[in-house]
Parts: structure tokens; sequence; C-alpha cells
């Protein structure tokens, strides 16, 4: 494989300091390189993820025992969505390392390889409960769509219900959990609380993805119209789904549950797994607790 060029401004000093500890056991020049390729993935990693996954790459070539390395050849080809290298790299990383931080990427890449019963199965993960807030809301935000893509969306609703509708003040995550519990929602067939839950989320999102643009399609029927002076999508105020949406946001008695899913709870819908897919739950116990990849996985055969 040919060495993509370094640009310039991939300096070796931008690299996170526990990563860069990490190389000093190696040859000044090389681990100056390794850093370099590292952080040039990093920056490649939005705009054009095949480039970052060709510096992660370049920089596994040269040390593939470092945990830090592999690492970043699993989440750049994630977003190249090279789901098959995504799993086999991270499960590597996690076997050199010990953290479960990336259990959402992996959890997330089966579903691309279109397995979400092995998706659903990482919540069974022992070290899921070592999970900081924000990676176990990550991981349920995946879980949930992948009951969606079961066929099971009121299962997908019961799993972010709780975290949802929790009084308190809002965290970096909350935006992306009230999107997906609305996603949730809506292919449970309750438009009206998912449209209440896209403008939430809307409300509070910085980053201004389309959530409002969701709840206008719902509650009207129409796209949102264009502001062509600014470029993007804006809503009428008549047509807003709700005057306040912070103070008219559902808690959970608010939210009745269909009668044949009333008795679920998130302890259910984690355990029936094993119902769904027995052997993806065992192998996912399997590798965690072995350290090692599951049979059958990508990148074994």
């Amino acid at each position: 494989m040919q060495t993509p060029p370094l640009p310039d401004e991939a300096r070796a000093d931008l690299l996170d300091h526990d990563v860069r500890r990490s190389l000093k056991g190696l040859p000044a020049g090389l681990a100056d390189t390794i850093a370099r390729h590292l952080v040039a993935t990093a920056l490649l990693l939005d705009d054009d993820p095949a480039a970052a996954l060709a510096h992660a790459r370049a920089a596994a070539d040269r040390v593939p025992r470092l945990s830090a390395v592999r690492e970043a050849v699993g989440i750049a080809a994630y977003h190249a969505g090279e789901y098959a290298t995504a799993l086999l790299e991270l499960r590597a990383a996690k076997r050199m390392e010990g953290s479960a931080h990336n259990l959402p990427l992996m959890a997330d890449s089966e579903r691309g390889l279109g397995r979400p019963e092995r998706a659903v199965a990482y919540l069974r993960d022992p070290q899921v409960d070592e999970l900081d807030p924000a990676t176990r809301v990550e991981l349920l935000i995946v879980a949930s769509g992948a009951r969606r893509d079961l066929g099971q969306p009121d299962a997908a609703v019961v799993l972010l219900r709780d975290l949802a509708t929790a009084k308190g003040a809002p965290a970096p995550w909350t935006p992306r959990l009230w999107y997906a519990y609305a996603e949730a929602l809506l292919a449970a067939g309750r438009p009206e609380d998912a449209a209440r839950w896209f403008s939430s989320a809307a409300a509070i999102d910085e980053d201004e993805n389309d959530a409002a643009a969701r709840a206008y399609l719902i509650t009207t029927g129409q796209p949102m119209p264009v502001d062509e002076d600014e470029g993007h999508e804006t809503a009428a105020d008549e047509a807003s789904p709700t005057d306040e949406v912070l103070d008219d946001i559902p808690s959970v008695d608010d939210i009745p549950v269909e009668d044949e899913t009333a008795d679920l709870d998130e302890t259910a819908v984690v355990d029936d797994v094993r119902e769904d897919d027995p052997q993806a739950a065992e192998e996912a116990e399997s590798e965690s607790t072995n350290g090692g990849l599951a049979p059958g996985s990508p990148g074994t055969e």
C-alpha cells in the first residue's frame, strides 16, 4: 500500500498526550511519523474518511502492536463504512487495552453488516457498567436502532424511555438521545409524540441537525420551507409543533405504552437477546471474557 503524504497541519504535538506517551519506546523519527499519521487520521475523519483510513493504516503497517494505532484504524474504517475491518481492529484494540469505550462503534458495525441481533447482544458485555454516561447512552441508541432493524419498535422505545424522560438539565449527549427516542416513537406508530421529541431535540441542539425539519414534516405533512437568503430550512411560527418546547417535554407518565408492550422493561429487552440469537449473545460474552475474536467474526477466515 502506498503511504499517503503527510499534510503540513498534521503536527506531532497535536496528538493526545496519552497516545504520545505510548509512542515513547519507538525511535524518535518513527514516533514522530506515527504521531503525524494519527493526527492526520483525526483531521480527515469527518471530511475524507477514506484518506483518514489510509493514514491510520500507514501507522499500523509500521507499529501494528500499539492499541492506539489499531483503534485509529478501527474508528477510521467505521467512518469509511468498512465495518468488517472496523470490528476486527476495534476488537484487537479492546483486547490490548482492556477498555470498552468503543462498544457503541462495535455494535453499530454489526448493524452495518446486517446483524442487528449481535448489536443488541453488546448490551450484555460485562464491561457495560464501566462505561461513562455518554458512552452508555450511545450504546443504548445503537441498540435501540438495532431493535428497529429487527422490527421491534416498541422495544426500541423502551430501551431509551427512562433516560429520555429523566428529569434534570440537558447533558451534551441529550440531543442525540432525544432524536433517537423520537425515531423510535415514530417507528412505533406514535407520530405526535415523535414530533414533540424531535422539536425538543432541535431546541437544544447547537449542531443544527434536521430534528426541526422532521418535526415540521410530521406535524404539517409538508417539507420545511427553505429560507433562500440563508440557505437553510426554517419553520413558520404558526406551524411550530410546540410553542415552548422545553416546557412541553413529556414525562414517562404522559406517554402511554401500547397494551401489548406495557410489561416491557429495559432488563427484559436486554435479556431476550438470548431468544433472538443465543449464539450471538454467547459470542459477545465470550469475546469480552476471553479477549479474543468471536468464532465466525469478520476477518477470522
